[in-house]
């Protein structure tokens, strides 16, 4: 739902100047990311958390569009959200308004669902059938990104044999994997770590 942080993962297609377009909830805190949304040089389409994850989920289901309420009276619904800057720092290329109705006398916006040509997922293990398993929060966007891609290539810190993982364990089925690549343990870049004080030194 963002591009990452500087260096790590999509944060280095950005600094190469492979990544065109990002479509996110959160642009995060990665310097490069606004330096080049900024000068004009990358097109970001903002769209609520929720609804990206909706966007994912319909298009790994062939579902091609789906009408949902949030963004409903705001610039997501109306159109003008600066998708594109110019390099002078006028909006080069704004957002267009979305088709909105109502059922039930509530109104709800019409959003397009994604697919993509390949996903790319990080998994903390991995079997060689292709079963994945997920790391505590990588639950909430892998499982909806590897399905939205027609290929999806997934980065697995353990693999073990097939059968070796308990059902019940696995978050996503190896039906939607097509590649996997044993990376081993891997440091976790988080954007703002958070630690309590010793006890000693809150006195």
């Amino acid at each position: 739902n963002n591009c990452g942080t500087d260096g790590h993962g999509l944060g280095i297609l950005l600094e190469t100047g492979r990544i065109r377009r990002v479509t996110a909830s959160y642009v995060g805190e990665n310097r490069e990311f606004a330096r080049q949304y900024l000068s004009g040089e990358l097109e970001v389409v903002l769209t609520p958390q929720g609804t990206l994850a909706e966007k994912l989920r319909a298009g790994g289901a062939g579902i091609p569009a789906f009408f949902t309420p949030s963004g409903v009276g705001t610039l997501i619904s109306e159109g003008g959200l600066p998708w594109r800057y110019a390099p002078d720092g006028s909006v080069a290329l704004a957002s267009p308004p979305k088709e909105v109705r109502a059922f039930g006398g509530r109104d709800y916006v019409l959003e397009e669902s994604i697919t993509a040509d390949f996903s790319l997922v990080h998994a903390m293990v991995a079997d060689t059938a292709g079963n994945l398993v997920f790391n505590k929060a990588a639950m909430n966007f892998n499982p909806l990104a590897a399905m939205a891609g027609r290929v999806c290539i997934a980065q697995a810190e353990v693999i073990v044999e097939a059968g070796e993982l308990d059902p019940e364990q696995v978050h996503l089925p190896g039906i939607f994997v097509d590649r996997i690549v044993h990376i081993g343990q891997q440091d976790k870049k988080i954007e703002k770590r958070t630690v309590s004080a010793a006890e000693e030194d809150a006195r």
